[in-house]
């Protein structure tokens, strides 16, 4: 019986932590793509466009910015439920 309830609680402990490393995990995406559009302007590199068309989308630095603006839900749930960094206060 003991040896039943302690692979439970590992399961369980396991099933725990993968849960909190996926709330956490999807928040690295938005900054993540933020800093890489940062890091094209920055480096000043040649243009990587797919296309030769005149849109104002071709190109690395706004692919990026959207890919970020795409990745902010997890970012604006956290906000919109009362999250404070620490050391803030208003």
């Amino acid at each position: 019986m003991h040896m039943h309830l302690t692979i439970s609680r590992k399961k369980w402990l396991s099933a725990a932590f993968v849960r909190g490393a996926a709330r956490w995990l999807c928040l690295a995406a938005s900054p993540t793509f933020a800093l890489m559009a940062l890091a094209t302007v920055v480096s000043g590199g040649p243009e990587m466009s797919c296309m030769t068309g005149q849109s104002p989308l071709a190109g690395m630095v706004p692919m990026y910015l959207l890919m970020s603006a795409f990745h902010l839900a997890p970012w604006l749930r956290l906000i919109s439920a009362g999250f404070k960094p620490a050391g803030i206060t208003l």
